[in-house]
């Protein structure tokens, strides 16, 4: 684990904000010389705080409008059924996030799909095709007024 000072707290704020930001402008944003921006955010990458930089996409652009998490329980425990079905969702191009978590159920997944329709073909050929899914419950998401996933 890396220690970090409230320089580099402020450079990761302004990366999570805009990771395509120029280290000058960056650099400016933090009250740092561009050279010790640099120096700070390649050690930043090097002990692993920035895992990587991704595009954040727009759903509704993309003919994808219909959002949902997907809460879904496993009726068997075992390695080899989670396996399977993490395998089945990384497969699936409609799951563009799938979590293990604990509690009552085991998953929880952010499908995105052009509509209810093929929400439904997702629902029926897709999860429920996978042999241990015993629970699926859906929440439509209706609007996200916090979404600071990159």
């Amino acid at each position: 684990m890396m220690d970090m000072d409230q320089t580099d707290a402020a450079i990761l704020r302004e990366l999570r904000r805009d990771g395509r930001i120029s280290n000058l402008a960056l650099a400016d944003a933090v009250n740092l010389s561009p050279s010790a921006t640099l120096r700070r955010v390649q050690a930043l990458e090097k002990a692993g705080v920035i895992a990587g930089y991704r595009a954040v996409l727009n759903p509704d652009a993309m003919g994808k409008g219909f959002v949902a998490l997907v809460a879904v329980g496993l009726s068997d425990h075992s390695k080899a059924s989670q396996d399977a079905f993490e395998r089945a969702m990384k497969a699936a191009t409609q799951v563009t996030e799938c979590h293990n978590v604990s509690g009552t159920i085991e998953y929880i997944i952010r499908v995105e799909v052009a509509d209810l329709a093929a929400y439904k073909y997702f629902h029926t050929e897709i999860l429920g095709t996978q042999n241990h899914v015993n629970e699926i419950t859906t929440y439509i998401v209706m609007g996200s007024p916090k979404d600071e996933r990159a």
